[in-house]
């Protein structure tokens, strides 16, 4: 007997990560800012990312486990891949954007997303790393 999924339909799992979405951007993190000369304390909202991890977690909130859509064992989530790619892409859209325009963190969207910047640098020479001379080293100067 297969077992039940949780999500019926590939258009059911989008329609839950745009549910994720509408959350996380509507619940903002807030920082705590202290203004003035008296301190003032006001609280500043932060937009959040999508993550993959984040949309899990939602799944699990809702009673339902999505790790298995993604990781597909058996073959058995293959109607769910182009939703997967769909939703992988948007996050990495979100990340990406956020990062660039200064709203997350530029170093770590990076990181996340396998974008770091690689330089290398060759240094080839022929020549000796030090100065060549002549050394005159005198010779006994005793007599004898």
């Amino acid at each position: 007997m297969a077992k039940h999924k949780y999500i019926e339909t590939p258009e059911k799992m989008w329609e839950l990560f745009l549910a994720y979405a509408s959350d996380v951007k509507t619940n903002p993190r807030h920082i705590i800012e202290y203004h003035g000369k008296d301190g003032d304390e006001k609280r500043k909202p932060l937009e959040r990312p999508l993550t993959l991890e984040g949309f899990k977690e939602y799944g699990h909130q809702n009673g339902v486990t999505i790790q298995n859509y993604f990781d597909n064992p058996g073959n058995r989530y293959d109607e769910y891949n182009v939703i997967c790619i769909r939703v992988r892409e948007a996050i990495r859209r979100d990340q990406i954007e956020g990062g660039m325009v200064g709203q997350y963190n530029a170093s770590i969207t990076q990181r996340l997303n396998g974008l770091t910047d690689k330089q290398q640098v060759d240094l080839k020479t022929d020549k000796s790393p030090f100065n060549s001379f002549d050394v005159d080293v005198p010779g006994d100067n005793s007599t004898g």
